[in-house]
């Protein structure tokens, strides 16, 4: 499952580099590719404990849906020209 996962997130930043390199200057490429956010989807990988996972990530804790939600609304803004 991981592992998939992994791939797929290597594909979507590579897409977003080359895609980014094809249209420029004219279109402007940006994805979102954040770590594990809590959420029902992802609850299996954190259901054994928030603390022992929460030790494996630079902040110390999981994302929140609310924190990606703001990048999708600064990258859709006129702010992010």
């Amino acid at each position: 499952f991981l592992g998939a996962y992994n791939v797929s997130k290597a594909a979507l930043i590579y897409l977003t580099r080359q895609l980014a390199g094809e249209v420029a200057p004219h279109v402007r490429v940006n994805a979102i590719a954040p770590g594990l956010v809590k959420t029902d989807f992802a609850s299996a990988l954190f259901a054994a404990g928030d603390d022992a996972a929460n030790a494996l990530h630079p902040l110390g804790r999981y994302g929140t849906p609310e924190e990606v939600a703001k990048i999708a609304v600064f990258l859709a803004s006129d702010a992010a020209n």
